[in-house]
């Protein structure tokens, strides 16, 4: 029995969102025990969106089976498009700079792409 392509993608990002929390709650935890820089923090926050991209992509593409490309990019723009509109409504609007919205959404389409085609 198939299941459908929403359902699938709903399932392959909460697995995502799962690993994001996780990934995120040991940053956090390293940050407190072992005091570390701003710049140090990012290049943990943004291994946390490639890692949980991948995941989506490869779950997504495993669950369809076809057009892997394809589900490892929705995967990975659905993961950035639910960041982003969490963070709007938790900010009352965007708090980022364009180039720093543009190199996210690129870690994860980039990254739910590789995962989607790995699967």
């Amino acid at each position: 029995m198939e299941s459908s392509a929403p359902k699938i993608l709903l399932r392959s990002l909460l697995f995502s969102y799962l690993l994001s929390g996780l990934l995120l709650v040991a940053a956090s935890f390293a940050l407190y025990k072992f005091r570390l820089k701003e710049s140090q923090v990012k290049i943990a926050v943004n291994s946390v969106y490639l890692l949980s991209c991948a995941l989506a992509g490869f779950l997504m593409g495993k669950g369809l089976g076809r057009r892997r490309f394809f589900c490892g990019f929705l995967a990975g723009l659905s993961y950035f498009l639910i960041l982003l509109a969490v963070s709007f409504v938790l900010n009352k609007g965007i708090t980022s700079d364009t180039a720093q919205l543009l190199t996210t959404l690129a870690f994860c389409t980039g990254s739910g792409i590789i995962g989607g085609v790995s699967s």
